[in-house]
């Protein structure tokens, strides 16, 4: 399922030393960066929403003027980020993620914990999606910008990357 750039980052293996020795979110310092990206995958359902350290990490990239985004599945990471005034970041926003479809198509929706979508709605996100499942779908509000599924990776980087590039 990877294209060829995906191939050229796996062939890279200067890419994948640096990728293979991570930082914690603990260990970075948000003043150095302007955006975050939330993968998806289904396995980011369990790691994502209650990670307090990412949570910390995106709320001051976020309250620092910066930007907040994801693809798929990865916006379950955006689910319990608050604010510095108590609000929730997606709360009245527009965002997308793995749909509640695309679950049901993918014949996962049995083994996950909850589904990407409804859990988006119950915090209070304008949740949005493509017209059919598996297109590229990708929105952006108030320097959140999210994908719907895997194919949404090339457009949330288009978007990141338009305002990143000004």
């Amino acid at each position: 399922m990877a294209d060829d750039t995906d191939w050229q980052w796996y062939q890279d293996s200067a890419f994948m030393s640096r990728l293979g020795s991570t930082l914690k979110p603990s260990q970075v310092r948000a003043g150095d960066y302007v955006a975050i990206y939330y993968a998806g995958g289904h396995g980011v359902v369990w790691d994502f929403p209650d990670n307090q350290e990412l949570q910390a990490l995106s709320r001051e990239i976020y309250e620092q003027g910066g930007y907040v985004s994801s693809v798929c599945h990865g916006a379950v990471g955006l689910l319990n980020i608050k604010l510095g005034d108590g609000r929730l970041l997606i709360a009245g926003k527009q965002v997308t993620g793995f749909s509640n479809e695309e679950e049901k198509l993918a014949e996962l929706d049995q083994y996950v914990p909850y589904l990407t979508e409804t859990e988006l709605v119950k915090r209070g996100a304008l949740y949005q999606k493509a017209a059919a499942p598996w297109a590229p779908f990708a929105v952006e509000d108030q320097r959140v910008i999210t994908g719907q599924n895997p194919a949404s990776g090339g457009p949330v980087a288009d978007l990141l990357l338009a305002h990143l590039n000004k």
